[in-house]
């Protein structure tokens, strides 16, 4: 046994609880997520730490009353943002005021205001161009408060007095008195390099050159460990060679069995672990009127690729999807202040080398074809969605897609879908919707 070696046959359920506790939630607080979770970090902290590291490398940190983990990341990831209590994915504004924020609190002392903290945010924002904070307007404060709110969720801020609602709706008639997680603060604001030194937002994903062979089969052994419990599925096709073998090895699925407690599940073209215990942040099939359209849509789609007395269906070259990731970070990069000198190099920059990679085609599924199957489902299931989805159809088929392509069944492209391998699970799938009463 690789991992959890020390830990006896009794307590290896409880240690895989705290491995998905600490995967799920990088940040652990004395509040956050609940009152129990610390204390099931903390009773195995030495093994995880150990364990982690070797397993995926990363870093687990313990400061005072909290548990970070710092993640190693592969990629530039748009499907995880932060989300507001009402479950809004924050905007560049919502971000900014988010980061400027925690450096304000990196000043701060025990306790402060809601609104010394908004005057800090205020100081600093509206010395950036684009961004701004004024009190004034409605949607500054909201945004502000989201921010804010994000981090009283966590355990960073503990309202000891008032409430941001009633500042939110007017700073003048309301306040709120906070007093300041040092610890937290310290554990999130912990910039890995200093914006000067940044001329691409890939240089936080720069990697410590290795020289020998087993140190190069050990990071690809890391990496492969780390798509599996980061993305909903895998596919041979999107990850480099070096991958593939360890994915396709026996090891990978006893360790993570080992590690979290969960079963790998293997198919000809990738690899899922499979959540029977509720550890991921959001599930699919899941539940909602968007989830429910969702496995509505891949059943329609499944049955589309597969019908054998209809049209086939057009094969298109599936993208390339280091060609995403390079346009994410134009995005990003986009957002580099110009005003801020680059680090000067001596290096002469250079086109990064690629493998070439066999072209895959896949099923396309056009957006006529997505819109129809959204009215069917619509008028089949007519009480189970409510009236602002039959009122806007074209926005339930849109985030609907959506969710399927988070969940890697589908991959956007202009003119459709493109159907991927897990479409193929919700073949023959008969589907019950549960109806809303009447009354």
């Amino acid at each position: 046994m690789r991992f959890a070696a020390d830990v006896p046959d009794l307590e290896l359920a409880d240690y895989q609880r705290a491995v998905r506790l600490v995967l799920r939630h990088p940040l652990i607080t004395a509040s956050w997520p609940d009152e129990r979770a610390l204390p099931r970090v903390r009773r195995f902290a030495a093994t995880l730490r150990q364990d982690l590291a070797e397993a995926f490398g990363y870093r687990l940190e313990s400061h005072g009353r909290v548990v970070r983990l710092i993640r190693t990341a592969d990629g530039l990831d748009p499907q995880r943002p932060a989300v507001s209590r009402t479950g809004k994915a924050f905007d560049r504004q919502r971000y900014a005021y988010l980061a400027l924020a925690l450096a304000a609190l990196g000043r701060a002392g025990v306790q402060t205001t809601l609104s010394e903290l908004a005057d800090a945010v205020a100081g600093d924002a509206n010395r950036i161009a684009g961004l701004g904070l004024d009190a004034d307007r409605g949607a500054d404060r909201r945004a502000f408060v989201d921010a804010v709110a994000w981090l009283e969720e966590r355990g960073v801020l503990r309202v000891a007095d008032g409430s941001s609602a009633g500042w939110a709706s007017d700073p003048r008639a309301g306040e709120a008195l906070y007093d300041v997680e040092r610890d937290a603060v310290l554990a999130l604001f912990r910039p890995p390099r200093v914006l000067q030194q940044l001329d691409s937002v890939t240089s936080l994903l720069e990697r410590s050159f290795v020289s020998s062979g087993n140190a190069e089969r050990r990071s690809a052994a890391q990496a492969a460990r780390r798509a599996v419990v980061e993305r909903p599925v895998v596919y041979y096709d999107d990850v480099p060679g070096d991958l593939v073998n360890h994915l396709r090895g026996q090891a990978l699925p006893a360790d993570l069995h080992r590690l979290t407690g969960l079963r790998l599940e293997r198919r000809a073209e990738g690899v899922l672990l499979v959540d029977t215990v509720g550890w991921s942040a959001e599930r699919f099939p899941g539940t909602g009127s968007v989830a429910q359209a969702a496995v509505l849509l891949a059943v329609e789609i499944a049955e589309r690729v597969s019908d054998p007395d209809g049209r086939r269906a057009r094969r298109m070259p599936a993208p390339d999807p280091r060609d995403a990731q390079d346009r994410l970070t134009v995005q990003v990069d986009l957002g580099l202040p110009a005003a801020i000198p680059l680090a000067e190099t001596d290096e002469p920059e250079t086109e990064p080398q690629r493998d070439v990679l066999e072209e895959r085609r896949l099923p396309l599924i056009t957006d006529s074809f997505l819109r129809d199957a959204t009215s069917e489902i619509l008028q089949r299931y007519g009480s189970a969605f409510g009236a602002a989805w039959h009122a806007d159809p074209d926005r339930l088929r849109s985030e609907a897609t959506a969710l399927l392509a988070r969940f890697g069944a589908v991959t956007v492209v202009p003119g459709g879908v493109l159907a991927r391998p897990l479409i193929g699970r919700y073949r023959a799938t008969v589907a019950q919707v549960k109806q809303r009463p009447l009354f």
